[in-house]
């Protein structure tokens, strides 16, 4: 049984945030010739719904949260990895502290104070003030994009996060104040206790230490009993990096960062493109041939 593995942002989603008709109908393909389709994401489940249901897609896996939840076709959670509830506590503590706009999900919300918002507007007043030829359309594209997901429940405060008891899988911090998201970086970087990845480039994020989109990828070949071997992983950031090593064969995006490129075994056409639909007519070719 051959498998893909295909991320959203930047991979399956083009430009637009959206699975193009071209995407959607060589996975349905796919799936008729036997070939199994895994959704792989940092976005939280519920959200994924939506853009599948939009795209007319069903009976997929997916793993969200960057691996620390996984959902089978119908729809079940099969396997959660949440974080340790004194991990989230400390770390949101030190965001909130440190004035970054951040969002948690759950399994059914994902959690942002009422105050983010208002952070990043100003974040992106500061950066025009210091540097004049800033895209500032840009800017407010990627504000936009994070604010576009589904399920976003407001709180007043991260205790508000904390009281809900609800089991919390992934922790997103953001901001367009570089130095203030490279030292969060390499604050984070020292807790060995939690995953430390970024799937853009104003983000990092953070999970239990034995989430990631390569445990998760080898999770679902075994309950369906399939082979490393027989498996493509499709990405294009560094939350991809654990998938694109696992699998049996890694490609990258060609609008995927030059690092991510050079890691794996191919690279396919962008995600306005629709490399992955080209990766999925390969692969089927490859099925005929060999028939």
């Amino acid at each position: 049984m051959k498998m893909i593995f295909t991320d959203l942002d930047g991979t399956l989603l083009n430009s637009s945030s959206e699975i193009s008709t071209i995407n959607a109908e060589a996975i349905k393909k796919a799936q008729k010739h036997g070939v199994e389709v895994v959704v792989a994401t940092g976005r939280a489940y519920f959200d994924v719904e939506e853009i599948l249901k939009k795209a007319e897609l069903s009976n997929l896996w997916v793993i969200a949260a960057n691996g620390a939840t996984i959902h089978d076709p119908n729809g079940q959670l099969r396997h959660s990895v949440p974080i340790d509830a004194h991990h989230v506590k400390e770390a949101l503590q030190w965001l909130d502290a440190n004035e970054f706009y951040y969002e948690v999900f759950a399994e059914h919300a994902i959690y942002t104070p009422n105050s983010g918002r208002e952070l990043l507007a100003i974040e992106i007043d500061r950066v025009k003030s210091a540097n004049k030829n800033v895209d500032e359309e840009r800017l407010h594209h990627a504000a936009a994009k994070q604010y576009s997901q589904t399920g976003f429940a407001f709180v007043a405060s991260y205790e508000d996060i904390l009281n809900t008891n609800a089991e919390l899988y992934n922790v997103l911090a953001f901001s367009f104040d570089d130095e203030k998201r490279k030292k969060g970086w390499d604050h984070f970087s020292k807790q060995h206790d939690m995953t430390l990845v970024s799937s853009a480039d104003h983000n990092f994020e953070l999970e239990h230490k034995d989430a990631s989109k390569g445990n998760a990828l080898t999770y679902v070949i075994k309950e369906l009993g399939g082979s490393l071997h027989d498996t493509i992983a499709i990405g294009d950031s560094f939350n991809d990096v654990s998938m694109l090593q696992t699998a049996g064969k890694g490609i990258a995006m060609a609008n995927a960062h030059a690092e991510i490129k050079a890691l794996a075994d191919d690279v396919t056409l962008t995600n306005d493109e629709n490399g992955v639909a080209s990766v999925i007519e390969k692969v089927l070719e490859t099925q005929l041939e060999a028939h």
